[in-house]
């Protein structure tokens, strides 16, 4: 499961598609809270962050939408910068 950025304590995992399902997702972990967010409209599959945490996961999500998706099809993982 390729860390692809970590901010604010942040970290920001893709799990290779095996081992997962659609719609495209990616994992943001955040201390003891974890949650799935859907890449396409940030809706939360699965988990809970607090909402600051949440907030900020969106926004990178948003930033770097076309990045992810490209990966979720290729499974060529990349670091991606994380937010400022």
């Amino acid at each position: 499961m390729p860390v692809l950025t970590r901010f604010y304590g942040i970290v920001i995992r893709m799990y290779f598609q095996q081992s997962e399902h659609n719609p495209p997702h990616i994992h943001a972990i955040y201390g003891e809270n974890m949650a799935a967010i859907c890449i396409n409209d940030g809706a939360i599959l699965e988990g809970e962050l607090p909402k600051k945490a949440l907030e900020m996961v969106l926004e990178w999500t948003e930033m770097h939408k076309s990045e992810l998706l490209k990966m979720w099809e290729t499974q060529e993982f990349t670091a991606l910068p994380p937010l400022e």
